[in-house]
């Protein structure tokens, strides 16, 4: 009689094929629990299409607006088809991102998820990081390449659109501390602009920080400079649909080592660990400060050691570093390839070597360090 027990051999593998060895012994419970980690690491892998998904066809804003509804109203709201709907809502509700009330049929978006995924004002909109996942898939081939030949893969050439889905993401946290907290936080900063002081934010992207500053500062002149010209016509194009003049506020093509002018205040904002050569660049903005100014570095929060960076924040910022900030740093003349989380000491060192001989940490949030510099 044929045993169900099926040995190494018996597995159908090719003849010759390499094949993994089981373990002979291991922890059943650690087993099982790191199963469940997986299981919901890939519940959240295949969630960010979906989630995209309902941003781009307006089903987070129609429940938002409109109430809880079944996917039969929901369709008649949006016009998209029922059916599809219903497993899209289906997704949803077990994945916690929508109520669902078996009674009557209804999804309800509560108002908590509605800030993570419908409200852009909100401090924790994050679509601009599920936008992010869909380019980092795309981008995947050319980073797979670049570990192997070591160079790097240029801001432009990422994939889907990565700087409109940065830009997204970094916005909320612009908007919400910015003004608030981080300028307040430098010294003298903030009397230098409410008196008409000078400003250029280097790394601008689309220019959602520097227009942040111009709407809290408007007796300030601000010019925003980045090396992607994709992104200063995008910067241009917010500020005009804002209606703030191009005589206080403009964008302008221009790297970190070489943007012109002297200045109150630099800033960069999540950019500095992303340049080809960060010292350079701090030697450049050292040379731009005008007498007394500062330099702000708004750089992702990490430790100074990897132990300290093993945590939620420091694996999305981990992730995004190797797909994103060390092939663009390791694209561009010089390559330090600083990452993500280099930490405040490494940062510091840097900024330091550029001829700054203060540097100190002068905010913070969940995410985000804030550095001043000055001579």
């Amino acid at each position: 009689m044929q045993s169900t027990h099926h040995s190494h051999a018996s597995t159908g593998a090719p003849s010759g094929a390499a094949r993994s060895p089981v373990p002979t012994e291991f922890d059943e419970d650690r087993l099982h629990a790191f199963i469940g980690q997986v299981l919901n690491d890939l519940g959240g892998a295949y969630s960010a299409s979906l989630v995209t998904l309902g941003d781009r066809l307006g089903l987070y804003r129609a429940l938002r607006d409109q109430g809880p509804a079944t996917p039969a109203e929901l369709a008649a709201r949006t016009g998209c088809a029922e059916r599809y709907l219903r497993e899209w809502l289906s997704h949803q509700a077990a994945s916690n991102y929508l109520a669902y009330d078996a009674a009557s049929g209804r999804f309800t978006l509560p108002p908590e998820q509605a800030m993570v995924f419908a409200n852009e004002d909100s401090p924790v909109y994050l679509m601009g990081g599920f936008e992010m996942v869909g380019s980092q898939v795309e981008n995947q081939p050319k980073v797979a390449e670049a570990f192997r030949s070591g160079n790097g893969v240029a801001w432009g050439d990422q994939g889907a659109c990565m700087f409109c889905a940065v830009a997204r993401f970094f916005r909320p946290g612009y908007e919400h501390n910015l003004v608030q907290s981080w300028l307040p936080a430098l010294d003298g900063i903030v009397e230098k602009l409410h008196s008409g002081g000078s400003v250029a934010d280097v790394g601008c992207g689309h220019g959602h920080s520097t227009l942040v500053m111009a709407r809290a500062f408007p007796e300030s002149s601000f010019v925003g400079f980045d090396f992607h010209p994709e992104s200063i016509a995008a910067a241009n194009a917010h500020r005009d649909a804002e209606g703030i003049s191009p005589e206080r506020v403009r964008f302008e093509v221009a790297t970190a080592k070489d943007f012109p002018g002297r200045y109150d205040l630099v800033t960069c904002f999540d950019c500095l660990h992303d340049m080809g050569d960060p010292a350079g660049a701090a030697a450049h903005v050292r040379s731009a400060l005008a007498d007394g100014g500062s330099w702000m570095i708004v750089e992702p929060i990490a430790g100074d050691s990897l132990a300290e960076n093993l945590n939620p924040v420091g694996r999305l910022y981990y992730a995004a570093s190797t797909m994103i900030c060390v092939p663009t740093s390791l694209a561009q003349e010089t390559g330090a390839a600083l990452g993500a989380q280099a930490g405040e000491k490494r940062l510091a060192e840097v900024i330091r070597s550029g001829g700054f001989g203060s540097v100190r940490r002068a905010a913070e949030t969940p995410f985000n360090m804030v550095l001043e510099a000055r001579a």
